[in-house]
């Protein structure tokens, strides 16, 4: 199991444990989807990328219960695609 779903400080840094389940939920969503990680991926599951990237204050929920990346952090998206070497 991820060590810091034990601990209480992520529940407080997202605001409660719901908000906690959407934002990881949401944020696994748009990763499946290509959006790149916001946190050092190197030989992580997505799920632990999540993690660090709340524990990094990097992503947070809006009022709409909508993923926000924080200022600072780069905007995800769709991955680049070089096609240069193909």
């Amino acid at each position: 199991m991820i060590e810091e779903l034990r601990e209480e400080e992520i529940v407080k840094k997202v605001g409660g444990r719901f908000k906690l389940s959407t934002l990881i939920q949401k944020r696994l969503v748009q990763l499946n989807a290509g959006a790149r990680p916001l946190a050092n991926a190197d030989n992580k599951n997505k799920m632990q990328v999540v993690i660090d990237e709340i524990m990094q204050d990097k992503i947070f929920l809006d009022t709409e219960l909508n993923v926000q990346v924080a200022a600072g952090a780069k905007e995800p998206g769709p991955m680049d695609m070089d096609f240069r070497n193909l």
